[in-house]
């Protein structure tokens, strides 16, 4: 019993592991030189589909997914780089289109802003409850100190 469980347990477990793992890419849209399809498959892995968005171009069923493997193909048939055939698609398409962003300095912004304003918002919480605090009261006087007594004695 427990055998069937656990082979049934591993069944599903391969099967969702590898429903993602379908290719799109039709035979049709593939190139005869092995070397510019490997390249280009490359370079679609990189590339996500405007459509499914968590998707790469490569695994995207959509109409503009095929259309961006085309292109890429194109391009590279064209003779670009692997380099020049993003370059053209981000101008075209917006850095959005890739998958891994590259690095520069609006992209920091972004991901930066948000610790920054914890960060901030620390430092504020910090000084404020600093300044709450109440500051610890003076000793009596000689004189207070007589009249205190004088009124607990009553």
């Amino acid at each position: 019993m427990r055998a069937r469980l656990s082979a049934a347990v591993l069944a599903l477990m391969l099967m969702f592991g590898t429903a993602g793992t379908v290719l799109a890419v039709k035979p049709d849209e593939m190139l005869a030189d092995p070397a510019l399809e490997a390249r280009a498959r490359a370079l679609s892995e990189g590339l996500r589909c405007m459509v499914c968005q968590n998707q790469s171009i490569d695994e995207s069923d959509a109409d503009l997914a095929r259309d961006l493997r085309i292109l890429v193909r194109q391009r590279l048939v064209a003779g670009d780089s692997d380099q020049q055939v993003m370059d053209y698609v981000v101008s075209r398409y917006g850095e959005f289109v890739l998958l891994k962003p590259r690095f520069d300095l609006r992209n920091a912004l972004l991901w930066g802003t948000p610790v920054l304003l914890l960060l901030a918002g620390g430092v504020f919480i910090a000084l404020n409850a600093r300044s709450r605090r109440h500051p610890a009261t003076a000793a009596l006087s000689a004189e207070e100190q007589a009249a205190l007594d004088k009124m607990l004695d009553n």
